[in-house]
């Protein structure tokens, strides 16, 4: 599916309408370049989930934010400072899966052996100053 987007409001919305049809165990692997959004889409998943969209931030220092406060927790991970897939490893990745939350990964190419292969694949990609295209599937 092929969304395009005007602003990081309406990024939000189509995350968070996507939210919506999700459950508790799946993985989103969120791919796009530098300041393309991806952030912005994954603080429309915690607002589609219920939770506090204001608390979401990038997790590049630190690999890892958990929001709760929705109908399924929400980890969001980033692989763009990672060195190695052990790295992912070494934080606990393999057992976030079997959490029951929803686990989204930026970057997530560089960490594509880890992912489960059932997977939602989303790309950001930046089709002008604030317009994205956004492609689920």
């Amino acid at each position: 599916m092929v969304h395009s987007s005007h602003s990081p409001r309406q990024t939000e919305s189509i995350a968070a309408a996507l939210a919506q049809t999700l459950q508790a165990g799946q993985c989103i692997a969120l791919n796009g370049p530098l300041g393309a959004g991806k952030t912005q889409f994954v603080r429309g998943l915690a607002i589609g989930l219920g939770a506090p969209g204001r608390a979401v931030s990038s997790p590049t220092f630190v690999l890892l934010n958990i929001y709760r406060g929705g109908r399924i927790p929400l980890f969001h991970l980033d692989a763009y400072r990672i060195a190695a897939s052990e790295d992912f490893e070494a934080i606990g990745f393999p057992e976030l899966l079997e959490q029951n939350g929803l686990v989204v990964v930026e970057w997530a190419t560089r960490v594509e052996n880890l992912l489960p292969p059932k997977r939602i694949n989303v790309t950001l990609e930046v089709t002008g100053k604030t317009d994205r295209q956004i492609v689920i599937g």
